[in-house]
């Protein structure tokens, strides 16, 4: 693995650990906005640079077709999309990697705080070569 590699893995194993901190000092049952407040705590405890609800364009063929607000954005390198359903579903991963699409950007995490036990995903941008690879909290 390269070193650039080295320091995403690095980066989303603490952002996880960040948010496993919060679910396991909230629980579930919250609204996703309480957790998306907390985890903004939980990452500046720790020394993480962020930007909250950053705004991005979307585009087709060169043109902005549209905005949407990336939950965070995580030491310019990651994008957080938190959800708080008492299941993660393939339409969720599958936004996750539109957005990461969208946004030229390579690695995200999806993070689920609505289930008893914290759900996350790793998801990849496909389009700049990287393979698709999951990693998730749920075995199954």
């Amino acid at each position: 693995m390269d070193r650039m590699g080295n320091e995403v893995d690095k980066l989303t194993h603490k952002i996880i650990g960040c948010a496993m901190q919060v679910h396991s000092t909230l629980g579930n049952g919250f609204q996703e906005v309480i957790y998306q407040r907390a985890l903004a705590i939980e990452l500046s405890f720790q020394g993480l640079s962020f930007e909250r609800e950053k705004e991005m364009y979307i585009h087709y063929r060169d043109v902005k077709i549209g905005t949407r607000r990336v939950d965070f954005f995580v030491e310019e390198q990651v994008m957080v999309e938190l959800k708080a359903v008492e299941k993660l579903e393939g339409v969720h991963k599958a936004q996750a990697i539109n957005y990461l699409e969208a946004y030229n950007m390579t690695d995200g995490l999806l993070i689920n705080f609505g289930n008893t036990s914290l759900q996350f995903k790793r998801v990849y941008n496909n389009k700049m070569g990287s393979k698709e690879h999951l990693k998730n909290s749920d075995p199954k």
